[in-house]
């Protein structure tokens, strides 16, 4: 009776104690691959890391390469001012055929003595004496007074002269023609690095006759002019058809109808006053001109009167809200029809810009 007892409990014992034992086991195994909180390590810190994709993902075997980089990507965000900005379109007007970087009104070009003047201008006045003497005792003074007024590119005019001659003790003198002009550039080209300036546009003048001793006849004349600056260099170049109308003339001769292609060249080069720091002056620009008209029709056809200059124009210090800009000139003769009537000349003008 006792051996069956014995054997009943051990079936009923011993699969619980199994049971046990391998429940410890576990539990054992679990707590050796637990990390602790307090041993933690810290988090390493995080990295960009690039994906690849399949178009940049080597095959089997092959070394890998990094992806390519997008140049838009890097001009975009990085802020490096070495790299060069979108161009910035300057063109505009009709046709896009002016540059918003031209020079052109900006006082760069030297006021001409004897050649018409061609810049754009704002706000300008201007008085100029010139006297010229010649053979056979001939003397001629020559008063010339201008104003200009501008509105955006369009430059206006008003001038006019009273002159004085003198030839073997006769004398001639009175009011000139009242001279209303009108100029506006229609094409402008501007270099990339801005060393080359160029303006090409087209003008008008009429003269008023004021039936003196001096003005006789009504004029008309269309232009065409180019202002160039290369640099410091500036060559300013104006040609012109002038048209005389009327009956008037001297010495009983008609001038009424007579034709003359006029042309002249301004050549200057500008000194600022940081090459050559003269006290009251901020630019110093030496000038070279030459002025002509050529005869297209009548008893005098083909004659030709070319003269020329060589001074300078000074631009001075400000002096309020007016800035002057006085200038002086040797004239000369060039050919044989303006040795007919001068041998030499002195020119003073002064503008001043308001």
């Amino acid at each position: 009776m006792k051996n069956v007892l014995k054997l009943v409990l051990a079936v009923v014992l011993v699969p619980s104690v199994v049971l046990k034992a391998n429940d410890q086991a576990a539990t054992t195994t679990s707590a050796d691959h637990t990390i602790p909180a307090t041993t933690a390590q810290p988090a390493p810190k995080a990295r960009t890391i690039v994906k690849s994709t399949p178009a940049t993902r080597a095959p089997s075997g092959m070394a890998t390469t990094n992806p390519p980089v997008d140049p838009k990507a890097i001009s975009s965000a990085s802020p490096d001012a070495s790299i060069t900005p979108p161009l910035v379109n300057t063109r505009y007007g009709i046709f896009d055929a002016l540059d918003k970087r031209s020079v052109y009104g900006q006082g760069v070009f030297p006021e001409p003595f004897l050649v018409d003047d061609s810049d754009g201008e704002t706000d300008e006045g201007r008085l100029d004496w010139t006297h010229t003497g010649g053979p056979n005792n001939q003397h001629t003074d020559y008063i010339h007074a201008e104003l200009e007024k501008g509105f955006g590119l369009l430059t206006l005019e008003l001038e006019s002269a009273y002159e004085r001659d003198s030839s073997s003790g006769e004398i001639s003198e009175g009011m000139d023609n009242i001279d209303l002009g009108a100029r506006y550039p229609f094409y402008q080209y501007v270099s990339r690095d801005g060393d080359i300036d160029n303006s090409v546009g087209v003008g008008l003048e009429v003269g008023v006759v004021t039936h003196t001793q001096i003005s006789h006849n009504w004029e008309v004349v269309p232009k065409i002019f180019d202002d160039l600056k290369f640099q410091n260099f500036t060559l300013q170049t104006i040609l012109g058809y002038s048209t005389l109308i009327g009956n008037g003339g001297s010495d009983g001769e008609t001038e009424g109808g007579i034709q003359n292609f006029e042309y002249g060249f301004v050549f200057g080069y500008t000194i600022d006053h940081d090459q050559w720091a003269i006290p009251g002056i901020q630019q110093l620009i030496p000038v070279l001109e030459l002025d002509g008209a050529r005869q297209m029709n009548k008893d005098d056809y083909g004659s030709d009167n070319l003269v020329g200059d060589v001074g300078f124009r000074a631009n001075l210090d400000p002096i309020g809200t007016v800035q002057p800009r006085l200038g002086m000139v040797f004239v000369f003769p060039v050919d044989y029809g303006a040795r007919q009537e001068q041998s030499w000349g002195i020119n003073t003008s002064l503008v001043f810009e308001y």
